[in-house]
């Protein structure tokens, strides 16, 4: 038994090598065929930075940067004993030495659960909006909360006077009625199509795999949405992008998480949106009232990442990495797609290996059978490595958050694949302390009592003709 596990296991490794050559053939094929519409791009190498050398980091309130001492005394209230106040401190200290954006005190935050909640929670913040309202979405479709329909909403709200600007992708939008977009074209509603698929209609620019995957509502200038949660009546499949589920599934039937924000950093978002809007050369708006001055709602202090491909450094990439490097206690991450870079996979193993509890929870069914197989052919080296596996059955996962050390979150719409990395326009918040980062390790828990564990013995005990499938699979993990 030994001589026969200790064989599959070095033909396992035999064949891991060869996906790694078949899988640089295959990416070189599809960049010659495709003549650089699907990209030839590799996820950059991220050093990890050293620490801000300050006693306290600096916090920016809604008059600008805050003293030491005030920024000391924010971090000490997030702390809930002792420990966390240290591993607070320090993960805020590693924020502010890797990225360009501020940190944000005098956040409110509430966590949204899934596509009903968070459905329910726009449709009240958009009936409540008396200037400007802007949506930015990969997949928007007319989708409906308690009855009322998302387009006789927003052009109720044009017609009395608030104005409305859409931005869509238009490869995730591709299924989207044309007779619902001409109806809110013709009510006065601003629309823009990301990155239009008949590249004649384009005013930019741009390689086809270059998607606007961000799922964001401002709602004049004080209140924000974020996460993974799409603009969609039921998660279609399409076969390139991944936000979609399988044919005639249901919002039930799909577990995704969001994040509603009241604050100061409601501003950064709308910056991100207006910055794609001026990009792809939409009409000009009224900003005038966009950036009220924003009085501080609750204690969250809050980062906001717009990454793109124009980044040289991705920045939700680099923020991960960071936490995860730099994880003391644990790590537990939940994503819709897990396709992890190399640097990916060594961080995971890494922090397992010096003794941090990571955990990943993963979709068991997905719209996206390739991302399982990548996945699954990653399994077995996680798991030598000490990492916790656990599989929800029953719904198709979409949500992606990250919590690390209980003291550092993120939520929003990157995924733990190479696609989020080099191709997709993404929109991510981190969260350090507060109550959205508690929320987050409590949903983590409840998912967890309803997921199934992967044992390492069981899973090396399958079938080898299901290995090797999965094994080939990771030829075309860059594309994912």
């Amino acid at each position: 038994m030994e001589m026969t596990s200790a064989v599959v296991n070095d033909a396992t490794r035999d064949l891991q090598e060869r996906a790694r050559k078949v899988r640089s053939m295959a990416v070189g094929i599809l960049c010659i065929a495709l003549g650089g519409f699907a990209g030839c791009a590799t996820p950059p190498d991220i050093a990890t930075p050293q620490a801000s050398g300050k006693t306290s980091p600096q916090i920016v309130g809604r008059r600008g940067p805050l003293t030491a001492e005030q920024s000391k005394t924010i971090l000490e209230r997030l702390g809930t004993d002792a420990g966390d106040d240290a591993l607070l401190k320090r993960h805020t200290a590693y924020e502010e030495a890797i990225s360009e954006s501020p940190l944000i005190a005098g956040n409110r935050t509430r966590l949204l659960r899934d596509g009903p909640q968070t459905f329910k929670a726009m449709f009240a913040a958009i009936q409540g909006a008396t200037n400007n309202i802007n949506l930015e979405y990969y997949i928007f479709e007319d989708v409906e909360s308690d009855g009322v329909h998302l387009g006789d909403l927003l052009i109720a709200k044009r017609q009395a006077g608030v104005a409305v600007n859409v931005i869509y992708d238009s490869y995730g939008s591709g299924s989207t009625a044309a007779i619902f977009l001409d109806r809110l074209k013709q009510a006065g509603i601003n629309l823009v199509s990301f990155n239009p698929v008949d590249p004649l209609e384009s005013k930019v620019p741009y390689s086809f795999n270059d998607r606007d995957h961000r799922k964001i509502l401002v709602v004049d200038g004080k209140i924000a949405i974020i996460g993974g949660v799409n603009l969609s009546t039921a998660y279609q499949s399409n076969p390139i992008g991944k936000s979609g589920g399988p044919s005639g599934s249901t919002q039930e039937q799909w577990r995704d998480t969001d994040l509603q924000i009241e604050g100061p950093a409601t501003a950064e978002l709308q910056k991100l949106f207006l910055d794609h809007w001026i990009k792809q050369k939409g009409p000009p708006l009224d900003q005038s009232a966009m950036f009220p001055t924003a009085a501080p709602r609750g204690n969250a202090v809050a980062r906001v990442l717009g990454s793109t491909p124009d980044n040289g450094i991705p920045l939700y990439y680099v923020t991960l990495l960071t936490a995860i490097r730099t994880a003391e206690k644990s790590v537990k991450i939940t994503t819709a797609y897990f396709a992890p870079t190399e640097q990916e996979m060594e961080a995971l193993t890494q922090a397992a290996r010096r003794g941090v509890d990571v955990r990943l929870m993963l979709p068991a069914s997905s719209d996206s059978p390739l991302s399982i197989a990548v996945a699954h052919a990653r399994y077995s080296e996680l798991l030598d490595a000490g990492v916790k596996i656990y599989e929800i059955h029953d719904v198709v996962l979409h949500s992606k958050t990250v919590v690390v050390d209980g003291v550092w979150s993120v939520i929003g719409s990157s995924n733990f694949d190479h696609r989020s990395v080099i191709f997709n326009d993404e929109v991510d918040v981190v969260v350090l302390g507060s109550d959205a980062t508690q929320e987050l390790e409590d949903l983590f828990q409840a998912n967890q009592a309803a997921a199934e564990r992967i044992e390492i013995r069981a899973w090396n005990s399958r079938p080898i003709w299901v290995r090797l499938r999965e094994t080939y699979s990771l030829a075309w993990e860059n594309l994912l």
